[in-house]
């Protein structure tokens, strides 16, 4: 029995099988790839934290190359030498002030919750650095 390919049913009945069967990959990839996804943002956020306060792998002006993955974590522990939440004004040592989303810190901030806010304080070449990652609004979208 051939199939009748120029209906209209058809075409709805492939569409939704489409759907559900590249929708249940993706989420299945998505959830196994979890943890490497969160180690991921995790040493990009530290990356972030180091080149702002001038540690990079940057070989002449105008490079920008962040300390490689493999190094991060030493480098991270290495310069940062305080890692501060500021919550309802008062500061409080956390090693894991990194893993703050201030984005979703901005929400709860507008939504009447209380914000937390990391700070870091690291120490480079004698020099004290104060590191407070923000996020507000610019031209066409947010900035960070």
């Amino acid at each position: 029995m051939a199939v009748n390919t120029d209906k209209n049913s058809y075409t709805i009945i492939f569409a939704v099988a489409m759907v559900l069967v590249v929708g249940s990959l993706l989420a299945f990839t998505a959830s196994s790839l979890r943890p490497n996804i969160e180690e991921n943002e995790r040493m990009e956020k530290q990356q972030n934290i180091l080149y702002a306060m001038g540690v990079n792998a940057n070989q002449g002006s105008g490079d920008i190359t962040f300390v490689g993955t493999d190094v991060v974590a030493d480098k991270f522990s290495k310069y940062i030498n305080k890692q501060l939440v500021i919550e309802n004004g008062v500061a409080k040592e956390n090693d894991k002030a990194y893993l703050i989303n201030i984005k979703k810190e901005q929400t709860k901030a507008k939504n009447g919750g209380t914000r937390r806010l990391p700070l870091f304080v690291g120490e480079k070449d004698g020099e004290t650095f104060y590191i407070a990652p923000i996020r507000g609004k610019g031209l066409w979208d947010a900035i960070w």
